[in-house]
């Protein structure tokens, strides 16, 4: 028989004062392939935790886009308009508390055509921005410095953690001592309350870096910062984002704040400016204008610029499945 062809025999196994048969399969092919050896052993092994890896990813249509992604957030807001409608209709609080939704959309019509709407935003939002570019650039080499050195870290690490607790509307008072009524004293509440969110999320990013990855890092003579930008950086990534995210959150919350308290003709009319006018005002249609576009604006700047960066980051480490 040749050695190349494969046979099949049963076996009977003595068990426990019976017998079982036992069914047992042997093949031989060594005459057409011959012994692997150790190398194509491992490249077996390899290929299979490859294949074990390997997010399956695929091409979303456009209908589950608009079914998964677009429907919910325009079922949700038709909700919310519905109910307040309704409340509006029972009569369940006088009108001066809860006007109609159409009072509140004649206001943004008129914001509209008096040219004023894309301003205001625009104030809020250059600010908003710009402060957290600035915040970015301290928070960035504090939060590596913090969490690579023991001695400061002990000594500010508890610090940042207040600051990031302390709320923003409370850096508004000396601000305005210090500085004056000015867009550096915007700034300067923006960085304090911005900077430690960022700083503390780069930390707990660094903190969840394998120890491995910097062992490797300086084997191949990496120290410093050419290790902090070739390893912990791009290893800290997912955490820093996160931080990133936060930390805009804070700014946005920390410029609302000192928009409301501040009042100056030379800091013009951003969106916080425009809330506390219209309270004034005693204008509740104006005031729920003025919070429905502190939240548009602060939901659109989290889905046009942190959302893709998060995912791109998400999805080039395999961490971000197709139905996300």
């Amino acid at each position: 028989m040749a050695s190349s062809k494969t046979t099949r025999g049963t076996a009977v196994e003595e068990a426990d004062g019976g017998k079982r048969p036992i069914e047992k399969s042997v093949e031989k092919s060594t005459a057409k392939a011959g012994p692997r050896g150790p190398g194509q052993d491992l490249a077996g092994l390899e290929a299979g935790l490859d294949a074990l890896d390997a997010v399956q990813t695929k091409r979303v249509s456009p209908a589950e886009v608009l079914v998964q992604k677009v429907l919910p957030p325009i079922v949700a807001v038709a909700f919310v308009l519905a109910l307040w409608k309704v409340l509006v209709v029972a009569k369940v609080t006088p009108d001066y508390k809860l006007p109609d939704p159409g009072l509140v959309w004649d206001s943004l019509r008129q914001l509209w055509l008096q040219g004023e709407l894309l301003d205001i935003i625009w104030t809020s939002v250059s600010r908003g921005l710009f402060g957290f570019l600035i915040a970015l650039a301290i928070a960035t080499p504090l939060g590596l410095v913090v969490a690579r050195v023991k001695f400061i870290r002990a000594g500010l690490g508890p610090i940042l953690s207040g600051l990031q607790s302390l709320p923003s509307v409370a850096w508004v008072p000396p601000a305005v001592i210090w500085l004056g009524l000015n867009d550096q004293m915007m700034y300067t509440v923006i960085l304090l309350g911005a900077v430690p969110s960022i700083a503390n999320g780069l930390v707990a990013g660094i903190d969840q870096v394998p120890p491995l990855f910097l062992r490797a890092g300086r084997t191949l003579g990496a120290r410093g910062l050419v290790s902090a930008r070739h390893i912990l950086l791009p290893a800290a990534l997912p955490g820093y984002v996160a931080g990133l995210k936060q930390g805009w959150a804070f700014s946005w919350r920390s410029l609302m704040a000192a928009e409301i308290i501040a009042k100056s003709p030379d800091l013009g009319l951003g969106l916080g400016q425009y809330l506390e006018n219209q309270r004034n005002n005693s204008d509740m249609a104006g005031v729920l204008l003025g919070i429905l576009l502190i939240l548009v604006v602060g939901i659109a700047i989290e889905l046009l610029i942190f959302a893709p960066i998060e995912r791109r980051v998400l999805r080039s480490r395999g961490l971000l499945a197709s139905a996300r």
